[in-house]
């Protein structure tokens, strides 16, 4: 049954794909399970093996009536370069997938990949691309960058921060997609953040306390998670409103990388950080590192972006216990910052709290890779078949 249920969902995108790009408007009504996907990096019959395994793909191809699907963004890149033609068309296939569902519904929230197609690839026809990509491939070989080939490489193609973005972060691109994106945001489809409760918001990697000064919020609403994601929704959209050419900016929330400034940075990029090598750069905005102890207290952000190797790096913890698939949290009251594999402890005003939802879903089995149940606040539980 369960494979039926995917080629039926597959033939849907595939239709949704030739279908050009559109969004399905809101239905509204009540949901009877609100889900959080973690990073979909990865092949679309893998995303629709997980959601199957959850229950909440339905017989006609969709996802179940009475099911929101919130995704944490980053829809795009993954895989190796030979991989790179199938992974183009299949980030492609789930964002027209998930476009194709009512937008209340299936919640579709920016990542930084996403945003890459509008920012550092902005201008790129699938031919440039592809002669930029062979020549990076040249610079980066696999990880061991040719220092003199970079600098040709990037005397070049002055609007991307490295050959490394163009062979392997952004690898999969193509025009189509930036296409597909620059209406999705036009049409307000695509999302900044996403309040899921008074106290809970769900984004792609989270903002801080300076984050959200950007947006003119006062410091008693900080902790509203309504008053945040509209705000940060309304930077978002007066930024894509008052953009005609060229890389998308969010000012002082998203500036996408070039080989001026380096990689990209802001609220998409960033990670938390205790190490003291970070110290600095977690300081102003916008950043690739923040500390966790500037997170607004009593407000639970979920999140994707982070997965458990490099939040335990970056907070300076072991590696041992790493685990794909799994949730994690962190919280933290200002001063202390814990973290551990599960779901958080319940909200409290003098905590922040963190859930971290990329689980590396390419890497982990449809099986073991955990969603987040939105209501319980906790990993979502798998209905037994005679529910479904």
């Amino acid at each position: 049954m369960t494979a039926v249920l995917i080629r039926t969902a597959l033939a849907r995108a595939q239709e949704a794909v030739a279908a050009g790009p559109r969004s399905a408007p809101a239905r509204g009504g009540t949901w009877r399970r609100r889900l959080v996907m973690g990073d979909p990096q990865a092949d679309l019959e893998q995303v629709l093996a997980i959601l199957a395994r959850h229950g909440v793909l339905g017989e006609d191809g969709w996802l179940q009536p009475g099911v929101q699907l919130v995704s944490v963004g980053d829809h795009f890149d993954w895989g190796k370069p030979e991989e790179r033609a199938h992974a183009a068309a299949s980030g492609l296939a789930l964002v027209a997938w998930l476009a194709a569902h009512p937008s209340d519904q299936a919640v579709m929230l920016l990542g930084n990949h996403d945003l890459g197609r509008v920012g550092e690839l902005a201008g790129f026809t699938d031919a440039r691309f592809a002669i930029a990509q062979a020549e990076a491939d040249q610079a980066y070989r696999g990880g061991d960058t040719d220092a003199a080939a970079e600098q040709a490489f990037l005397t070049r193609w002055p609007q991307v921060p490295s050959a490394e973005l163009v062979a392997r972060d952004f690898g999969n691109f193509r025009e189509a997609q930036h296409t597909w994106v620059e209406h999705l945001l036009r049409v307000k489809r695509f999302r900044v953040a996403h309040a899921a409760g008074p106290d809970l918001l769900v984004l792609h990697a989270g903002v801080t306390r300076e984050d959200l000064d950007l947006t003119g919020l006062l410091q008693a609403r900080r902790a509203d998670a309504g008053a945040v994601a509209e705000a940060l929704n309304a930077a978002l959209d007066t930024a894509v409103a008052a953009w005609t050419h060229g890389p998308l900016v969010i000012p002082g929330l998203h500036q996408p990388g070039d080989a001026a400034r380096g990689e990209g940075t802001g609220i998409f990029y960033q990670r938390p950080s205790l190490l003291p090598e970070d110290a600095e750069r977690a300081r102003g905005t916008p950043r690739r590192r923040f500390d966790p102890r500037r997170l607004p207290l009593g407000l639970t952000q979920v999140v994707g972006h982070t997965r458990d190797k490099r939040n335990r790096s970056m907070l300076g913890l072991p590696s041992i216990g790493v685990h794909n698939g799994v949730l994690r949290h962190l919280v933290t009251d200002g001063t202390r910052v814990d973290y551990a594999h599960g779901p958080p402890p319940p909200p409290s005003p003098g905590a922040a709290v963190m859930v971290f939802t990329d689980g590396g879903m390419r890497e982990c089995p449809a099986d073991a890779y955990e969603l987040l149940d939105l209501d319980a606040r906790a990993a979502a539980t798998a209905p037994k078949p005679e529910a479904r």
